[in-house]
């Protein structure tokens, strides 16, 4: 049986340093990228059985992709693979505290943005324990929007439990078809993670973040809602429950991606019939993650659980 099934786009990410533009520099780093992926990946590092279904173009850089995941454990047998079409990129600028790192995007017309409801590979979601999405994917094209509000009406009908990842990106669309959209996606929701910055710019809600949680989980009738707000931490709520998690602190080399090394671990939780623990292994992951190169945590369950007990060691010999 899958534990986690999820749906999205693969991409290479070009970056440089900090120090550098991307105007200037001499050279970028290569690195696999795509929320849907990173997340599938970091489960997977942590011995879960994950699906994640895509489409890539035939080729080197189609290969690249396919054996990154699945050396980290990604069953990626669901994936198409095609003659045409291309993987999309972007850019980043790795800017030192306080400046906000630059993203550039590249990925329209990639293989992945032409996914439709006759490539999904049925079996692979009918299998799967949770059903994972966000709101990047719908965004891409207007098939690939078919195929997440399908899913999302299927997990609601079959009673499957359905994971949305709010994640909005002003550069992909505004924010009144995302609200629409998103919201309808939420409707089929089981858990749903959100910023308090995409609270406010699609919902309208503009509160602390504990109020967020609870209004956004009475406005959309979802059991489990976290909303997370950088070093603030993380806030959730579940049937009555709530609690708040601190961030860690850490040294800060890389900060594309701790979001979603924070969502593997809060569906790692999750598996574990435990949001708050989540939330906890969530935290302590996207700190991996902030201290790693690269959009993905590379982390083990042992890493993890050292993280939360205290127990991790300056140096280990």
């Amino acid at each position: 049986m899958t534990e986690v099934f999820t749906f999205g786009e693969a991409m290479l990410r070009l970056s440089v340093s900090p120090g550098h533009t991307l105007e200037t520099a001499p050279a970028y780093a290569v690195h696999v990228a795509g929320t849907e992926a990173n997340v599938a990946a970091t489960l997977s590092r942590l011995d879960r059985e994950v699906s994640w279904v895509s489409a890539l173009p035939e080729g080197p850089l189609g290969r690249r992709v396919l054996a990154e995941l699945q050396a980290c454990g990604v069953d990626c047998s669901g994936v198409v693979v095609r003659p045409e079409g291309r993987i999309g990129t972007y850019f980043v600028e790795l800017h030192a505290e306080p400046l906000a790192a630059r993203v550039i995007y590249d990925r329209a017309g990639s293989a992945a943005a032409g996914f439709t409801l006759g490539d999904v590979p049925w079996e692979l979601f009918e299998s799967a324990q949770i059903i994972h999405m966000t709101g990047i994917t719908p965004a891409l094209s207007a098939s690939c929007r078919e195929v997440v509000l399908d899913m999302a009406e299927r997990a609601r009908r079959d009673g499957k439990f359905l994971s949305v990842d709010v994640n909005y990106r002003s550069k992909l669309w505004g924010t009144e078809e995302a609200s629409r959209v998103i919201s309808e996606v939420m409707r089929s929701a089981d858990l749903v993670v959100c910023t308090g910055e995409d609270a406010s710019d699609l919902f309208g809600i503009s509160l602390d973040p504990p109020d967020v949680a609870r209004e956004l989980a009475d406005r959309h009738a979802i059991a489990r809602v976290v909303v997370t707000s950088g070093v603030g931490g993380a806030w959730w709520c579940h049937d009555g429950n709530a609690g708040h998690v601190s961030a860690i602190s850490v040294s800060v080399v890389d900060r594309i991606g701790a979001g979603d090394a924070f969502m593997a671990g809060v569906l790692d939780g999750i598996l574990d019939g435990d949001l708050g623990l989540g939330v906890r292994r969530g935290n302590a992951l996207a700190a991996l993650a902030l201290t790693t190169r690269g959009d993905r945590a590379v982390a083990s369950r042992a890493e993890v659980d050292s993280m939360l007990t205290g127990a991790a060691r300056r140096v280990d010999r």
